[in-house]
């Protein structure tokens, strides 16, 4: 976290006091005994607070941004034992999508991230979430989508110019063309609306393709939305 930051951000006392009997309490079996084995206490944050807190952190990012002093030896000998991150991002592999700054400049124990072209989610990405969930008691999912996205922006070219790619990177783009599809003829940038639709159709899709995920969500233990990270004005904007 950055230090000029400290009083807006939520402390790590805070965020570990949640015991692993609550996470026993949630009923995944071995899923737990493991994660009880494997780490400390996870996060004491519900959903509702760690959204409010990438809320927060976003608005520092775009209200005062400046280069911040981050402690890293010290975040780095706090997490070295066991991590308890308060907030799983799905989000695109672009360079410029960077989830630890683009909320408020966090260090490294507090975002748990998967990236990928696109920010979609397959088998890989799907296990990182549930294991996000149930091993390490994460409470918030955003599947972070972003404008002027290139992996959307070739499925749209797939579906209005018939476009062709090389290697996998037309079986990566897949997923994406049922949204391209369902907003073509939406008013607006075809890419951008493209981009929202396909991270909503994700964030959806995760409880039905995970019976971890659903069950965590059912009983409010979890949180699953999706978002868009706006690269011209830094701003993070919710679509659920």
């Amino acid at each position: 976290m950055c230090s000029n930051c400290k009083n807006d951000a939520i402390g790590r006392r805070d965020l570990l006091k949640l015991g692993a009997a609550s996470i026993i309490a949630l009923g995944l079996g071995g899923v737990l005994r493991q994660a009880h084995a494997a780490n400390g206490p996870p996060t004491a944050l519900s959903p509702d607070e760690a959204l409010a807190a990438l809320k927060s952190g976003n608005e520092r990012y775009v209200r005062h941004p400046k280069l911040c002093s981050i402690d890293l030896a010290q975040q780095r000998s706090a997490v070295a034992g066991h991590q308890a991150p308060w907030a799983t991002i799905i989000t695109c592999a672009d360079s410029r999508v960077p989830p630890e700054l683009i909320f408020g400049g966090h260090g490294v124990g507090e975002l748990f991230v998967a990236r990928n072209a696109g920010n979609l989610v397959d088998t890989a990405t799907l296990g990182t979430v549930e294991y996000g969930a149930a091993v390490l008691g994460s409470p918030l999912v955003v599947v972070l989508a972003h404008t002027s996205c290139g992996a959307v922006k070739a499925a749209c070219d797939v579906v209005t110019k018939n476009a062709t790619y090389p290697g996998a990177i037309g079986t990566m783009i897949q997923p994406i063309l049922p949204a391209a599809l369902a907003v073509q003829k939406n008013p607006g940038d075809f890419v951008n609306n493209t981009a929202k639709e396909s991270a909503k159709r994700t964030a959806g899709r995760l409880a039905d393709a995970s019976t971890l995920i659903g069950g965590f969500a059912g009983t409010g233990k979890l949180k699953v939305i999706s978002a868009i990270y706006d690269l011209q004005t830094g701003v993070v904007s919710y679509l659920d």
